[in-house]
């Protein structure tokens, strides 16, 4: 499983800063809609809550990285 997960943060790093900004934004909206979702009706998947907010981490973790370095 680990590999998968260096997969995931390995593709998102090829990923430009722009388009990493672009990503996160969409994923927020997504996280928002489910939540709101969540609390008014069952979800359908709801471990689709958490890989969004996991990617959501992974892309302000990459983010982070690039305005330290």
């Amino acid at each position: 499983m680990p590999a998968k997960r260096e997969n995931r943060a390995d593709g998102l790093r090829e990923l430009k800063t722009d388009e990493l900004s672009q990503k996160l934004a969409v994923l927020t909206e997504e996280r928002f809609r489910l939540e709101f979702r969540r609390a008014t009706e069952s979800l359908t998947n709801p471990l689709q809550l958490r890989t969004i907010r996991r990617d959501i981490a992974r892309i302000k973790t990459i983010l982070k990285e690039r305005a330290s370095a």
